[in-house]
């Protein structure tokens, strides 16, 4: 099977709990098989049972990183969007509580499309990017919807060697199709046509530095 995030050739990886995952040759971005994708509708059933609460302080605390890094980097003139703001936005409430103009985007739960009509200073992906079919399609939509000067925070769980992946956690959530490894983030950031990329623990911030 070809990437789905670089179209090149990938490599068998391994077969866990009954699904293949192929890796690539070229973006060492590691992929789930389409046949075993979820239908929409049993997609959005998984995001169902996720019962996330914009109050639940434990969230609060894993999102927590980025807010950080969101107000040190902007402040309340600037515009921002959480793309992919799930059912239970809290990204979004806890800047908007202090004051932040920040818009949500979610193809399930909130299918603003006018929210992808403008552009934003910064944009934040709060445990998304493992959930795209399509990366490549989302990577370009994300990166035309950035502003000069502004900056995207992904957060998800970044694979490297040292971890088993056939015992990984991280992949045994069925609607965890995508994952990355650092050589598959800085691919992100030469394709893209970003200036800079940061990873510190499982934060990764791409910034577009210029009118490019």
């Amino acid at each position: 099977m070809s990437c789905s995030l670089c179209g090149s050739q990938t490599r068998d990886f391994s077969v866990t709990h009954k699904r293949t995952y192929s890796r690539c040759v070229q973006c060492d971005g590691i992929s789930l098989h389409p046949s075993y994708y979820l239908s929409k509708q049993l997609e959005k059933q998984r995001y169902d049972a996720h019962h996330n609460d914009v109050n639940d302080s434990g969230y609060q605390s894993f999102v927590s990183p980025i807010i950080q890094s969101v107000v040190i980097d902007y402040d309340k003139t600037h515009k921002g969007l959480d793309f992919g703001s799930g059912s239970g936005p809290v990204v979004t409430m806890m800047l908007r509580d202090k004051g932040f103009d920040v818009q949500t985007f979610d193809p399930f739960f909130d299918p603003n499309t006018i929210a992808l009509k403008t552009t934003y200073d910064y944009i934040i992906c709060c445990e998304v990017m493992e959930h795209f079919y399509h990366p490549d399609k989302e990577f370009k939509l994300l990166r035309s919807l950035l502003n000069p000067n502004g900056t995207l925070y992904c957060k998800t769980n970044v694979y490297n060697d040292t971890i088993n992946f056939d015992t990984w956690w991280y992949k045994n959530d069925a609607t965890h199709v995508f994952f990355y490894t650092k050589k598959t983030i800085h691919w992100i950031k030469k394709e893209y046509n970003f200036n800079t990329v940061f990873i510190r623990e499982n934060l990764i911030t791409f910034k577009r530095e210029t009118n490019k």
